[in-house]
C-alpha cells in the first residue's frame, strides 16, 4: 500500500519553531524524533506489568506546538494504548498547556508543564478527576530519559524508560 501525505498532514506538520518562539520551545523540543519505550507499572497490589512501545514527536501548528503519538506495544502487535499529546507553550503563564487523549482506552488529561531544576514537571487532572504529576528525569544528550507518573496523593503507579 502506498501512503501519500494528505493536505491535512501537510498543514499540521512544521519543520521547526518560529524564530520568535524558538527559545521557549526548548523545554520539549529535544523530544522531536522517534523513540522506543520500555514501560514498567507498579500496581497497588504489588503486581509489576511490563510493556514495550514507541513514541513519535513532531513540530505542528507552524511550529508553535509539539504533538506526539504514544503506541504500546510496538507495532505491528495489537495496541493496548494508542494516544496523542499536544503541547502548546503559553507565554502568558510561562508554561505549557498539555492535552493527552487515548481514544482506545477512553483516557484523557490536561496538565501544565514547566521546568523544575533539570527536570520537567507536569501537573493536572486525568479523565477520572484524579490529580496527576508526571516528572521527566535523567534527561541527557544521549537521548535516554526516565519518566515517572504519580497520581496524587497516591503512590507511584508507573515508570517508563525511553531510548531512541
Amino acid at each position: 500500500m502506498t501512503m501519500t501525505i494528505s493536505p491535512f498532514l501537510t498543514a499540521l506538520g512544521s519543520e521547526g519553531p518560529p524564530a520568535d518562539r524558538a527559545k521557549d520551545m526548548d523545554l520539549y523540543g529535544w523530544l522531536i524524533g522517534s523513540w522506543e519505550m520500555d514501560t514498567v507499572h507498579y500496581l497497588d497490589d504489588g503486581t509489576i506489568q511490563k510493556w514495550d512501545g514507541e513514541c513519535h514527536f513532531g513540530w505542528v501548528l507552524e511550529g508553535r506546538a509539539i504533538q506526539d503519538v504514544w503506541i504500546r506495544p510496538k507495532r505491528p502487535a495489537p495496541s493496548t494504548m494508542y494516544g496523542t499529546t499536544l503541547r502548546i507553550f503559553d507565554p502568558g503563564i510561562d508554561g505549557w498547556h498539555i492535552i493527552w487523549n487515548d481514544p482506545l482506552n477512553r483516557d484523557h488529561s490536561r496538565q501544565i508543564g514547566r521546568a523544575e531544576g533539570k527536570d520537567i514537571v507536569q501537573l493536572g487532572n486525568d479523565s477520572r478527576g484524579l490529580k496527576t504529576r508526571w516528572r521527566f528525569t535523567e534527561i541527557t544528550a544521549t537521548a535516554s530519559i526516565g519518566l515517572a507518573r504519580k497520581d496524587l496523593p497516591r503512590a507511584i503507579l508507573g515508570k517508563s524508560r525511553m531510548n531512541i
